[in-house]
């Protein structure tokens, strides 16, 4: 009876201090708990907000190699794919398979350390030369992602006495990136160059100026003016960045990227890409750029000091489907004929088709509702499509994006074109 009383004392005692606030600890468990009822009824009616925008996006499950045939959860048969970012249908290649295979075996699953501690191998320091080469800079540092480097770049190059100017479409990473930047921010309308001019001569009161726009913009496809703002950058003595994650591999001649294609190789300073698109699609980003701005990264980059190293095998991946790219370009060349197919047949159906001759070919609906509508019809015709709204899209801008690849046949192509026809009259979308 004495230790059942001392037991139900002890009860009381913990359950008073629970209930109330402690030196340091502030909260008791029913205040806590309070308090995360509190954020489930705030972020629950911000949820339901979203699915009421008919903006919600679900999460397909894909049970197969990335392709453009795979399998779906859910869905019966080979389903045709037409919305990765595997432009060069690299992705599943035997040898790009085969070497991520090779360099598992030969240096392991990863390297549990950031690069400058013991996270470096001949591996990441010959992808990195590589990578170099293929841009034609005097060097590249590695990154986990693209994401990672356009976060880690501009606070690291800009100051306070200096100016960055930015493309009001950039992709969201170069918009992080700007934000953890103290430095004078310019934003110039879309492809404006009237308007880049205006702030560039409102600029010219900073000591560096540097001009910061994707290649080609991801949403719509359309291609930077890389010429005429390299020449405004020459008028106004400033620097060009470029974002080339959906060019690297397969826009310019050599699928240098959007500076090759324009002609502007030696001209614009600083590009910063993926591996994660067409070069394997694996996973990783890297700056390429002069020798100077690369070492200053290893030194102060954060994204790079404080993540982990890229793994083996992805790094052997991406540096196979390089290797892939620069003996031969033949597969980059037999993207023009695949995007002029899908585009001129959806036009001439009466869809419209947003940007230019690139191989996002969004199709231009609007109505977010529709937009993803109309996408699960076309998974019942068999083919992948996903439909984009806010925030990945400004309001009133939904669309469905297209992506061709170098792996779809006439064929596939072909059949999408159909689909697209049977759901856009069932949708009123066209007659």
């Amino acid at each position: 009876q004495r230790c059942r009383a001392v037991m139900l004392l002890s009860g009381r005692a913990l359950s008073a201090v629970w209930r109330r606030p402690g030196p340091g600890l502030g909260l008791g468990l029913p205040r806590a708990r309070s308090a995360l009822a509190q954020l489930n009824a705030v972020l629950g009616a911000e949820l339901e907000r979203i699915r009421d925008a008919g903006t919600w996006k679900n999460e397909r499950i894909i049970t197969s190699r990335q392709g453009a045939h795979i399998n779906v959860q859910g869905s019966e048969g080979a389903i045709l794919n037409f919305c990765a970012n595997n432009y060069l249908g690299l992705s599943s290649h035997p040898a790009v398979i085969q070497s991520g295979i090779e360099a598992l075996d030969q240096y392991g699953a990863g390297l549990s350390s950031v690069r400058f501690i013991c996270g470096t191998q001949n591996l990441h320091k010959n992808l990195e030369a590589k990578i170099a080469k293929f841009h034609q800079r005097e060097d590249a540092i590695l990154y986990a992602s693209c994401f990672d480097a356009n976060a880690g770049i501009f606070e690291v190059l800009l100051t306070p006495e200096d100016a960055l100017l930015s493309d009001e479409l950039n992709h969201a990473s170069i918009i992080d990136g700007i934000r953890l930047c103290k430095t004078n921010k310019y934003r110039y309308k879309h492809m404006d160059l009237a308007d880049l001019e205006a702030k560039l001569q409102e600029a010219q009161k900073h000591r560096i100026r540097l001009i910061v726009t994707d290649g080609v913009f991801s949403m719509d496809g359309d291609v930077a003016p890389l010429k005429e703002i390299c020449d405004l950058s020459d008028k106004y003595h400033a620097l060009v960045f470029i974002d080339e994650c959906h060019a690297t591999g397969f826009m310019g001649p050599n699928g240098r990227g959007t500076d090759e294609l324009l002609g502007v190789m030696d001209r614009v300073h600083i590009v910063n890409s993926t591996l994660g698109k067409a070069l394997g699609g694996a996973a990783g980003g890297y700056t390429a750029g002069p020798k100077a701005v690369v070492d200053l990264l290893r030194q102060r980059s954060r994204p790079y000091l404080f993540s982990n190293t890229l793994p083996p095998p992805v790094v052997g991946c991406a540096s196979k489907a390089l290797d892939l790219l620069m003996d031969s370009n033949d597969i980059a060349h037999t993207m023009a004929s695949k995007v002029k197919r899908f585009r001129s047949q959806m036009t001439a159906a009466g869809f419209s088709i947003g940007g230019m001759d690139h191989p996002i070919c969004p199709v231009m609906l609007g109505d977010a509702r529709l937009a993803s509508a109309m996408a699960e019809d076309m998974l019942q015709r068999g083919i992948y499509v996903i439909g984009f709204s806010f925030p990945v899209v400004p309001k009133g801008k939904a669309r469905i994006r297209v992506q061709i690849s170098a792996s779809h046949s006439d064929q596939d192509i072909n059949r999408c074109v159909r689909a697209f026809l049977e759901v856009g009259r069932k949708h009123g979308v066209i007659p």
